[in-house]
């Protein structure tokens, strides 16, 4: 497809890989683009050049990865393009994937001044649907904190690194982008900044890098909680098994000292003997018990976990 804008002043060449007759007439119509597409055609990874040889013919090219799923490694969508001022191409994009209106970007590419600001429309339209979905995530996000709360597990701790992962790959899609608005400073100057295309993309950036930011701190604070949390835990379940086995130890060594099997053993004859032994039993776990208390080093082992606390 071929698109002019503001009153024929610049094009925008749109065409899928399967059209190689047409992408063979554009390199014709444009020497500069010639042999741009062998050259990247096949690859299905972020890769961007610029060219700055003749001044006022600068031109970017390359690939973006602009969707990735979370799930599946090769999952994503990634489309080619060329940039200059008179024109730019783009090859395999896919407008449904943005969930965007074709024709109101179309409208706006209208009041671009050139190809450069005009590729920063769509630009923009990628990075509006990143904070669309960023939002989507913001809830689930707020959902896990509270569940971190009221329901502290092993299932939670892979839901908080599930998202944590998927934080790592809202950076990695934004990486390139950023990396592109430097190569556009870099090779058409400050003259870019006046493009309020161009603006608006950087502050949407900005804005990207500040929520996930935000999110990276949230998640390491329940990663962080969550440590604290299970150590704590665990040290109050040694402690407790620990407790245990001092208190249990009169009844192990009595236990053991009368299950002995020798001959002359007077307390065998004792009328009173079962009730001496369990009397003794039981006085020696009581005192072993007010003794660990008096040293503090019972603690609240013995209280039951409140719902809904993390300590308590």
């Amino acid at each position: 497809m071929h698109y002019t804008f503001n009153e024929g002043k610049w094009k925008w060449h749109d065409f899928q890989a399967g059209q190689a007759s047409e992408l063979n007439e554009i390199t014709t119509i444009y020497p500069t683009c010639n042999n741009w597409y062998n050259n990247i055609k096949d690859n299905q990874a972020n890769f961007l050049q610029l060219n700055t040889q003749t001044r006022g013919e600068e031109y970017i090219w390359g690939s973006l990865i602009y969707r990735q799923d979370i799930e599946e490694k090769h999952e994503k969508n990634i489309f080619h393009f060329y940039i200059c001022k008179e024109f730019f191409i783009t090859i395999d994009f896919d407008f449904s994937v943005l969930n965007c209106n074709h024709e109101s970007v179309q409208n706006q590419m209208e009041q671009a001044e050139n190809g450069v600001e005009g590729f920063f429309i769509l630009l923009g339209e990628i990075l509006l649907n990143y904070l669309k979905r960023i939002d989507e995530y913001e809830e689930q996000l707020h959902e896990l904190l509270w569940k971190l709360k009221e329901q502290n597990n092993l299932e939670l701790l892979e839901r908080v690194y599930e998202n944590r992962h998927e934080l790592l790959i809202w950076r990695n899609l934004l990486i390139p982008i950023t990396e592109l608005k430097y190569i556009a400073e870099e090779a058409y100057g400050s003259d870019i900044n006046k493009m309020s295309e161009f603006s608006r993309v950087a502050t949407r950036i900005e804005r990207i890098q500040m929520l996930l930011n935000a999110y990276q701190q949230e998640i390491d604070t329940m990663i962080n909680l969550e440590e604290v949390v299970s150590t704590h835990r665990g040290n109050e379940i040694m402690k407790t098994l620990t407790v245990m086995t001092v208190l249990f130890t009169p009844v192990m060594a009595w236990g053991a000292l009368w299950g002995m099997n020798f001959k002359v053993m007077p307390e065998l004859e004792w009328k009173l003997g079962y009730a001496m032994a369990a009397a003794l039993i039981l006085v020696s776990t009581v005192g072993l018990y007010i003794y660990l208390r008096m040293k503090g080093w019972m603690g609240d082992i013995l209280k039951g976990r409140k719902k809904n606390s993390f300590f308590k």
